[in-house]
């Protein structure tokens, strides 16, 4: 059976969205990012991790230290429809959801559909 993904707003998007925007980072420097308190980060940090929103990196086993994950982009892409929808979960699932790191792309869209992550483009100029 599939857990069903239980957000708080505006806590858990601001937690993606600082992650997204400022990379890998612990729940001191999200606390101080998202203006939330970090005993808030430390609890909601775990459960983002079990919904497969951000990853746990380490360094170390007991370390806090945490990155956003596709899924969790996607989330952030959709945070709009989350309430609104019956099963945000599904719409996070879809394999054709698109990626907020590459917006839009055709060879983007067909490497996350294979669940690889999209190369990056050549500048040409």
């Amino acid at each position: 059976m599939d857990q069903i993904v239980k957000l708080r707003r505006p806590t858990d998007f601001l937690i993606l969205e600082a992650l997204e925007e400022n990379g890998r980072n612990v729940a001191t420097n999200l606390a101080h990012h998202t203006g939330k308190s970090r005993k808030n980060i430390n609890t909601r940090l775990p459960v983002l991790d079990d919904y497969s929103l951000v990853r746990k990196i380490g360094p170390a086993e007991h370390s806090g230290l945490y990155e956003i994950t596709r899924k969790g982009r996607v989330a952030l892409m959709y945070r709009d429809q989350y309430g609104e929808v019956e099963d945000f979960e599904a719409l996070l699932e879809q394999p054709d959801a698109p990626d907020a790191s590459d917006a839009g792309t055709p060879q983007g869209a067909q490497a996350l559909a294979r669940g690889e992550e999209p190369e990056e483009e050549e500048d040409t100029d």
